[in-house]
């Protein structure tokens, strides 16, 4: 059974598609999804981008939650500290019931000082405020009245899921891991070796752990199905550029940081983290990993060009998955 999940981060750089066309292509490609059985979409978040990344992924994710049935509504990774948790705790009960309990959700620190500052935060603050946030919603997802900075409180209505949906923890270091291991219910680091981590954290306090990740698992961020891979690529390369540089710009200087800024394309190719492929080599990559993930409108990405890509995969991959 190969895993088939898509993730969107709608940036809109002035170059590429304009953003109304990617908010409906974006819905238009989740309800595809839906349909040819994927198992998650996601909807990332950032503030303070000039190419207006999404900033707002619960929102999102409830449009593409009454575009579908069955495909499981990732928000993630949600900045968690940049939330009143109580209203995070809300508004998530409320997509999780809107959508059936499909609500998959993965919260992260963020570590931008940007971002916090759009909204009066000290980023110094990151660990305790993460702390507090998924520390309330696990307390107002059981319905009862609990005490939250001195006061009572109760969140009503509960998800659907039951006791509660999962909180997946991303991250991007060791503190983080063990941060994980101790208050979420599962890890996604940023980069592999830190999934060791994790897994020690969870051992030291005596819990399960989870198998360690297969050599050589994943290790993309972008694929794109085409009997064209050289032709596909010029036309993918300028947005490619855009989102990996802008990560690169973003991360300077962080611990783990997986991006590093190129102006060369083709090296960006060979660098085989981003996949331009035909279907043969998608099946073989999907034999390989088990697992296959999509950003189709990456970078502003041509909408056009994203369905050529996802009509291919389902006419002349998907049948043999």
């Amino acid at each position: 059974m190969v895993v088939l999940t898509m993730a969107f981060d709608m940036r809109a750089p002035d170059f590429g598609a304009p953003a109304a066309e990617l908010y409906k292509a974006a819905l238009d490609q989740c309800e595809w999804a839906d349909r040819c059985g994927f198992d998650a979409v996601a909807f990332m978040e950032h503030h303070a981008s000039s190419d207006g990344y999404l900033p707002s992924p619960i929102v999102m994710a409830a449009a593409a939650a009454g575009r579908t049935r069955r495909i499981g509504i990732g928000v993630g990774v949600m900045l968690l500290p940049l939330y009143d948790p109580l209203r995070a705790a809300e508004d998530l009960a409320v997509l999780d019931l809107a959508s059936g309990g499909r609500l998959r959700l993965i919260v992260g620190a963020g570590y931008r000082q940007e971002e916090y500052a759009q909204f009066g935060l000290d980023l110094r603050k990151r660990p305790s405020l993460m702390e507090r946030g998924i520390d309330t919603l696990k307390k107002a997802w059981t319905g009862e009245p609990f005490e939250y900075e001195g006061r009572m409180v109760r969140v009503l209505p509960r998800p659907a899921q039951r006791p509660r949906p999962a909180i997946i923890m991303g991250g991007s270091s060791k503190a983080a891991a063990e941060r994980a291991a101790r208050i979420a219910d599962g890890f996604l680091p940023v980069s592999p070796n830190l999934f060791e981590d994790y897994r020690q954290a969870l051992l030291a306090l005596g819990r399960p752990a989870p198998d360690p990740v297969p050599e050589g698992e994943g290790g993309y961020f972008f694929l794109h199905v085409t009997h064209d891979p050289d032709g596909d690529w010029k036309k993918i390369a300028p947005h490619a550029l855009h989102a990996n540089n802008e990560y690169a710009r973003w991360l300077e200087g962080q611990p783990n940081a997986v991006f590093a800024h190129t102006d060369d394309a083709a090296g960006l190719f060979a660098s085989g983290r981003y996949r331009v492929i035909t279907p043969t080599q998608c099946v073989d990559l999907a034999k390989r990993d088990g697992r296959l993930s999509f950003m189709p409108l990456i970078g502003g990405l041509d909408p056009a060009v994203a369905w050529e890509s996802l009509r291919l995969f389902e006419q002349e991959v998907l049948p043999l998955l």
